[in-house]
């Protein structure tokens, strides 16, 4: 298979464009739209000011970024969630805190992570 353009709408122009950091990395990091916390056993909807337009043949898997999750505690809820190649809407992550202290997160900050993989069907 070979590979697809994802095309990219930027709901927040403020905010970095989704990136791989390394040319060797799997996912491109999502964004904190919004600055806020996360209390310890709460769990919380973080806009990522991006829509993408995965193509069919393909699913779009939001991953939890592993240094949050070891440093404090934070994880995605269903993780990793799925984008279907029909969704348009703004890309969410749902964040939890199984941490024991408040997560405090800014506006801008590194959330996630988008990997976009084919998949078989028929």
């Amino acid at each position: 298979m070979h590979a697809q353009k994802i095309l990219v709408k930027q709901l927040d122009p403020d905010l970095p464009l989704p990136r791989h950091a390394t040319s060797g990395d799997a996912g491109v990091d999502l964004y904190a739209r919004e600055a806020g916390t996360i209390w310890p056993g709460e769990r919380k909807l973080v806009p990522t000011g991006i829509a993408v337009a995965i193509p069919i043949g393909y699913v779009g898997l939001i991953a939890p970024r592993s240094g949050l999750a070891i440093k404090h505690g934070i994880s995605l809820v269903n993780s990793p969630g799925i984008l279907d190649s029909g969704f348009r809407g703004e890309i969410h992550a749902v964040m939890a805190n199984s941490g024991e202290e408040a997560f405090e997160y800014g506006r801008g900050d590194r959330i996630a992570q988008l990997v976009v993989v084919p998949y078989a069907h028929q």
